[in-house]
Order: C-alpha cells, then sequence, then structure tokens
C-alpha cells in the first residue's frame, strides 16, 4: 500500500508539467477583426498566425457564428432586439504554456496589434497573473509535500521490517551462540527482505496500473498515456523503492539485533 501511495505520487510530480501547461495552453487570446478587413486578408493572417513557434491552434469566427454563441450564453436574441448584430469577427488564438505569462502575452499583444485587420485584443489579464502565481506556488507545495511522503513512507516500511525481525531476536542469538557469522546469519534475512519488496512492487504497480487505465478517459487531458517511456520511469522507481527500502531496513535492523547481548533481548 505504500509503495502504491508513492506510485500514486510520482505519477502526479511526473505528469505535473503536463496538468500545469494543459491549463496554461486552454487561456484564449482573442483578436477582434475590423468589420472591413476581407476575407483574403483574414485567411492569411491566420495562416500567418498558424505558422508561428508561440502559437499552439486558431479559430477564425465570424459575426454570424459569434451572434449564435453569445446568444446560446444569454438565452435571448439579442440580434432581433437590436435589429442588427452589433458582433465583429474575431480570431481566437492559443498559445503554447511557456508563453502563457503575463510579460509575454503582452509582447504578443503589441505584435498581434500590428497587424492592419487586427483592431483589439482580449484576454483575461488578472487571471493570467493568478494562474502562474498559483502553479509556481502549487510547485513548491508539490515538492515538499512529496518529500515528506517519501519520509513517512520509508519510516512506514522500516518499522514493519524492523517488528518482523524483532520477532526473530532469539534465533538471531541462538545462531550466534553455535557459530554463525554475522554475514551468514544476515544473508537469509536480506534476501526475504529484498523478496518481499519484489513482491511490494509487482502489487503496488498491478494496482497502479489498473487504476491509471481505469480512469484513463476522465484523466487524458492531463496524464499522457500514450507516453510508455514515464510509465516505465514510474515503475522502475516502484521497484528500485521497494527494493532498496526493504533491504537497507533489513540490514540495520539485523545488525542492531546481532550487536545486542543476550540480557538486552528482554528490553
Amino acid at each position: 500500500m505504500v509503495l502504491f501511495l508513492f506510485g500514486l505520487m510520482g505519477l502526479l510530480l511526473l505528469n505535473a508539467k503536463r496538468l500545469s501547461d494543459y491549463v496554461k495552453e486552454n487561456i484564449g487570446v482573442t483578436l477582434i477583426l475590423n468589420d472591413n478587413a476581407r476575407d483574403v486578408d483574414v485567411i492569411r493572417l491566420q495562416k500567418k498566425l498558424d505558422a508561428t513557434d508561440y502559437i499552439k491552434s486558431t479559430r477564425f469566427v465570424d459575426k454570424a457564428t459569434a451572434a449564435k454563441e453569445l446568444k446560446k450564453e444569454l438565452g435571448e436574441d439579442f440580434v432581433d432586439f437590436l435589429g442588427y448584430n452589433p458582433l465583429l469577427s474575431s480570431i481566437d488564438v492559443k498559445v503554447y504554456a511557456s508563453y502563457a505569462n503575463p510579460d509575454s502575452l503582452a509582447l504578443l499583444e503589441k505584435k498581434f496589434l500590428e497587424y492592419p485587420e487586427v483592431k483589439e485584443v482580449h484576454y483575461q489579464r488578472n487571471l493570467v497573473r493568478q494562474l502562474n502565481r498559483n502553479v509556481n506556488k502549487l510547485s513548491v507545495i508539490l515538492a515538499v509535500l512529496s518529500l515528506l511522503m517519501l519520509v513517512i513512507f520509508i519510516a512506514l516500511i522500516n518499522n514493519a521490517i524492523r517488528l518482523s525481525i524483532y520477532s526473530r531476536r532469539f534465533l538471531i542469538n541462538t545462531m550466534q551462540l553455535i557459530g554463525a557469522t554475522r554475514g551468514f546469519i544476515r544473508r537469509p534475512f536480506m534476501s526475504k527482505g529484498v523478496l518481499h519488496g519484489i513482491y511490494g512492487a509487482i502489487i503496488a504497480s498491478i494496482m497502479l496500473l489498473g487504476l491509471v487505465f481505469s480512469y484513463q478517459k476522465e484523466l487524458k487531458a492531463v496524464i499522457n498515456f500514450q507516453n510508455m517511456e514515464t510509465m516505465g520511469i514510474l515503475l522502475g522507481l516502484v521497484f528500485v523503492l521497494g527494493i532498496l527500502i526493504s533491504g537497507i531496513s533489513t540490514f540495520f535492523a539485523v545488525n542492531k539485533f546481532l550487536r545486542l547481548k543476550f540480557d538486552e533481548l528482554f528490553y
């Protein structure tokens, strides 16, 4: 269970940047076009924007489509009420995550306004500022929480192994009395500890894969299920952690009881 929880935390850490990028890349920038802009010029502008290295996608919204979308949001036909369509055509732009910050968007806004077809540029400045601030805070909190959880996980496994070996302290002492060396006594405990770590890692990996692929549709936007390298790294970390913690904890626990005298085994 501890290794399973570690796997979940590792999955979150490995996909933290993807989650952050997903949120940032859904920040929309709207380019309001001049009413006299020709269709051929708008198409040319959209192709120019698509060819840049800072724009992920663009979507042209004509006046009629904009009116339909606003009518759906408001629940009323404002065109019939006003007698005309006051909306202008626009291009909805989504930039890559590395450009979704206040400074970069401010520079992009100036660049967009240089195009003669663009009348205004709209985006939620406060949202962008708050989002970047929260992402930085979340990164620090996640790093601290991960370190804390790792310490707790190691302590739990270590205590469980020490209790297991504690119940066999008299057997260890008996083997010492008949002349067994420390290495000979330690070897079967180490083998069993590492084997338990492998068993635990296998069970944790199966549980983790089952959970991940059960919720694949719900989490596909923030977790890359197609990247088998990421999953391989995660499962490898689970195995390494299981073996290392079990092996090291067993080593020190056995050594502790190897150093104790017979009278000290009762305390």
